[in-house]
């Protein structure tokens, strides 16, 4: 089968490797057909991971069901199915607890012995192989694959969205604590940005303010009703601050990572956690989501290569505030996602910027790396 393989920094192809295939009774074979580049990839793909060579990408995945194992009672052949980017197992102490992100039976214990969580084609979260790829494994099928509408092969384009960043756009409002009413500031209008946004305005929010840069990320924020705050054009703090008064949003979104940088190019790991403590009033409650690692082969701040950062701990303790973290439980938004979309509640396709074959996927890294103009998401399609 075709896959997208990672050889190195920048460097990816569209490769033959072993068809993947049924392994174990509960296991669900789906054959891909809308995959999406995410920008936890592109950390992986400048080599800011310990990614492998030789690994495949992908873990914003949707596809048809071409087999089950003799296990799976639930998923049929020619289902159509939106997975979760957390492989869990379903039964484990965190599972259980609806902490998918944290499995603890399908975790790689020789990343560290307590090691949870698991997921597709992603730096030390296991050895699955992701779906940028003909075909898919899932691993307890039954319990990650959601199924889908009869509309899923026409609105493949929204439901591959519940695989990662709709969800995890919820997830960081439920992090940061949004109640209908309040305002909230996002830092970063990326994919998972922008369904920050978007899910904030679909729960209440009051004033949604968006903080970014490039022009046509700040453009999908406004369609959607967001104020939109160019950083390049002054303090992102300051404006935050002009906007609520002077006491700052009720809550924040750290859609960004440590790969945050300046107007002028320049990286700082910590430079929006510490404009968020800024940003958000006193009591108030912050959500991230933004990829941080424990350590950075290749850091451009020499603290971050243990994964540290300096945090303005005294100030975030000063108001009070509190912080929530991690990834997302996919499973855990997923289906009351799936039927917002369904029903024509929601339309998280808004985003995309492209469609393009899978065979396209190194020019598609190379253009969404760069954060050229327009390169707002990419839906790969493996179909001929």
């Amino acid at each position: 089968m075709r896959a997208v393989v990672y050889n190195g920094p920048r460097d990816v192809a569209v490769q033959d490797v072993p068809d993947a295939r049924i392994e174990k009774p509960t296991d669900v074979l789906v054959r891909i057909t809308s995959t999406n580049i995410c920008g936890s990839d592109l950390h992986m793909y400048e080599g800011r991971t310990d990614f492998q060579p030789g690994s495949v990408f992908g873990h914003e995945n949707l596809g048809q069901v071409a087999e089950v194992g003799s296990g799976v009672d639930r998923v049929k052949v020619g289902d159509w199915v939106a997975i979760p980017f957390n492989i869990g197992c379903g039964f484990c102490k965190n599972c259980e607890r609806g902490l998918s992100a944290f499995c603890l039976t399908t975790a790689d214990r020789s990343v560290m012995p307590n090691m949870a969580g698991a997921a597709y084609g992603f730096a030390d979260m296991g050895p699955y192989r992701g779906g940028q790829a003909d075909l898919l494994r899932v691993p307890y099928g039954d319990y990650n694959c959601l199924k889908l509408p009869p509309d899923a092969e026409e609105q493949q384009n929204d439901y591959v969205m519940l695989a990662d960043i709709f969800p995890t756009g919820w997830h960081c409002t439920e992090l940061a604590g949004l109640c209908p009413g309040e305002s909230v500031v996002i830092y970063g209008a990326g994919p998972v940005g922008l369904m920050a946004a978007y899910s904030a305005m679909i729960k209440g929010a009051c004033m949604v303010m968006v903080v970014d840069r490039h022009p046509d990320r700040l453009r999908l924020a406004g369609s959607i009703g967001a104020l939109a705050i160019d950083d390049s054009k002054g303090s992102p703090v300051d404006q935050v601050l002009e906007l609520t008064n002077g006491i700052g949003a009720d809550r924040g979104c750290e859609c960004v990572g440590y790969q945050a940088h300046d107007p002028g190019g320049e990286e700082h790991p910590n430079m929006t956690m510490n404009d968020l403590v800024k940003s958000v009033k006193f009591t108030g409650g912050i959500g991230v989501v933004g990829v941080y690692t424990p350590q950075d082969p290749a850091p451009q701040d020499p603290l971050y290569k243990q994964g540290e950062i300096v945090f303005d701990h005294g100030l975030f303790w000063f108001k009070g505030q509190h912080i929530g973290t991690g990834q997302c439980n996919v499973k855990a938004y997923n289906r009351q996602l799936r039927d917002l979309i369904s029903t024509g509640r929601a339309k998280p396709s808004f985003i995309v910027s492209h469609e393009l074959p899978l065979d396209e996927a190194p020019n598609a890294y190379q253009h969404f790396d760069a954060r050229d103009d327009g390169w707002t998401k990419v839906v790969l399609k493996t179909a001929a």
